[in-house]
């Protein structure tokens, strides 16, 4: 008989305690695992056409923006403002609510949409939604599901006196095409 010339281990002979133990441990790590599991994963992968997350940027500031209202000594009134992401770029704009500041009477409003540019120091006017040569006077105005939606007051004739506008409209603007397009939004009528 040869010898080995590394002596016999006892570690090295299994006995049956040592499968049991062996089951027994990992009997213990398979219960352990099903009641220990991560959160549900949150993330999903983008679908084909999906454009990637953009980083989220300021909207334009109305007040920092030259409107094509001319208000002669009067300084320019910004009524009301909303900001989204109209055109699904990633990037926010602005639509502003503006009239001239007069001391008397109901001057006409205008309704601008803005955006700016990262590198930009202010913003600028893409698109406008109602020209104050229109006459008319925003009442309602709001930024939803990337539509811009108004209700105004106007005149049916340059013969009716501005202290009483004998019109009342409602619009809505989406952008489409690349560009704004006004539809009449579901339940809108003239008076």
């Amino acid at each position: 008989m040869q010898q080995s010339a590394v002596p016999e281990l006892a570690h090295t002979t299994t006995r049956p305690i040592h499968w049991v133990a062996t089951a027994t441990a990992l009997a213990g790590v398979v219960a352990l695992s099903s009641v220990l599991q991560p959160g549900s994963a949150t993330a999903a992968q983008p679908g084909p056409g999906t454009k990637a997350a953009k980083v989220a940027t300021a909207p334009p500031d109305p007040a920092k923006a030259d409107f094509p209202l001319d208000c002669g000594p009067t300084k320019l009134l910004v009524q009301k403002k909303a900001s989204a992401d109209l055109d699904g770029d990633g990037h926010p704009e602005t639509v502003a609510v503006v009239r001239c500041d007069a001391s008397m009477g109901t001057p006409p409003d205008g309704v601008y949409v803005l955006t700016q540019a990262a590198d930009a120091k202010k913003p600028r006017v893409v698109a406008t939604l109602v020209d104050p040569k229109d006459r008319l006077t925003v009442t309602d105005f709001a930024v939803r599901d990337g539509a811009v939606t108004a209700t105004f007051l106007g005149y049916s004739s340059s013969d009716v006196p501005s202290c009483c506008p004998d019109v009342k409209d409602r619009a809505k603007w989406q952008w489409k095409g690349g560009a704004f397009v006004r539809s009449t939004p579901s339940g809108a009528q003239s008076v």
